[in-house]
C-alpha cells in the first residue's frame, strides 16, 4: 500500500466520518443558531408550556416549564459549552506549552519547583479545586473557563516536558547547539513542531472533557450563570420535571452525548494518525 492510499484509507476510517460529521453538524448549528431561531432561546409562551416533542412543527423537541422552545435553547446552549471547552483548553495549551518547554529544555531548580507544583494540584481532587475556586472568586461563565485553565495547564507541561527531555538529546538538537544556534530559535524552530502532534490530539479529547465539567459544574450550581441557556443548565432546570416532561432534560443530555462522541472520535482518530507507532491496521 503507497502512501498516499494510505492517507486516503485514513480519511475512509468510521472513526473520522462519523466523528468529524457530529463534530461538524453541531458546530455549524451553534454559529448559525441566531438565523435559524429568529426569536432566541429565551422567548417565553406560557400558552404552550410543556407542549410534547414531535407534536408540532413549530416545537418539535417540545417546550419547558416557562414554554421555551427547548430545540432552540439546546442549539444556544451550544455556544456556551463550546466556548467553555475550546477557550479553556488554548489557555492551558499556551501556559502548559510554555512551561514545559522551559521545564524540559532547561531542567535544575525551575524543572523541579514546577513539576512538584504540577504533582500536587494533579493529586488534588477536580471537584475539591473546584468548590474551593468557585467559593473564592464565585461562578460565572469566565470563573468557569480560569478554573478549568488552571486545573489542566499541568496536562500539558508534563506532556511537552516529558517529549522535551527526549528530544533534547537527539542529534539534530545536538548539531544546532553545536553552530551556535540560540536556544530560543531551537525551542521554537526544532522541539515545538515536533510536538504538537500529541498536543493537538489531547487538545481533542479535553475540549470534549471541558463540556462535560461545565455541564457538570452548571447542574451542580457552581458553573455558568443559570440564566444563560447552557446544556448543563438545562439538565438541572429539567431534573424536577423527568417523569412528567422527561424531554427538558433528555435533549439537552443527547446534545452533549453527541458533541462529546464527535469529539473523542476525531481524538482518536488523530492519535492513530499522528503516531505511526501505534496505529493499527484497518
Amino acid at each position: 500500500m503507497t502512501a498516499s492510499t494510505s492517507r486516503v484509507s485514513r480519511f475512509r476510517s468510521l472513526e473520522f466520518i462519523l466523528g468529524a460529521f457530529l463534530t461538524t453538524v453541531i458546530c455549524l448549528a451553534v454559529l448559525f443558531s441566531d438565523l435559524l431561531f429568529p426569536g432566541g432561546a429565551d422567548k417565553i409562551d406560557l400558552m404552550a408550556r410543556l407542549a410534547k416533542p414531535f407534536a408540532s412543527a413549530a416545537h418539535p423537541f417540545g417546550t419547558d416549564p416557562l414554554g421555551r422552545d427547548v430545540l432552540a435553547r439546546v442549539v444556544a446552549g451550544g455556544k456556551i459549552s463550546l466556548l467553555v471547552g475550546i477557550s479553556s483548553v488554548l489557555g492551558a495549551v499556551v501556559i502548559g506549552v510554555l512551561v514545559g518547554l522551559v521545564a524540559g529544555y532547561y531542567r535544575g531548580f525551575w524543572d523541579m519547583l514546577v513539576m512538584r507544583f504540577a504533582d500536587i494540584q494533579l493529586a488534588m481532587p477536580f471537584i475539591l479545586l473546584a468548590i474551593t475556586f468557585i467559593a473564592i472568586v464565585g461562578g460565572s461563565l469566565t470563573n468557569t473557563i480560569i478554573l478549568l485553565i488552571v486545573s489542566q495547564w499541568v496536562q500539558y507541561a508534563r506532556l511537552v516536558r516529558g517529549s522535551v527531555l527526549t528530544l533534547r538529546e537527539r542529534e539534530f538538537i545536538l548539531s544546532a547547539r553545536a553552530i551556535g544556534v540560540k536556544d530560543w530559535r531551537i525551542i521554537v524552530q526544532h522541539l515545538l513542531p515536533n510536538l504538537l502532534g500529541p498536543v493537538i490530539v489531547l487538545m481533542t479529547l479535553n475540549v470534549a472533557n471541558n463540556i462535560l465539567l461545565e455541564s457538570s459544574l452548571t447542574f451542580l450550581g457552581m458553573g455558568v450563570d443559570p440564566t444563560i441557556p447552557s446544556w448543563g443548565g438545562m439538565l438541572a432546570d429539567g431534573r424536577t420535571y423527568l417523569q412528567t416532561a422527561w424531554w427538558v432534560s433528555v435533549f439537552p443530555g443527547i446534545a452533549i452525548l453527541l458533541t462529546v462522541l464527535g469529539l473523542n472520535l476525531l481524538g482518536d482518530w488523530l492519535r492513530d494518525s499522528l503516531d505511526p507507532t501505534g496505529r493499527t491496521s484497518r
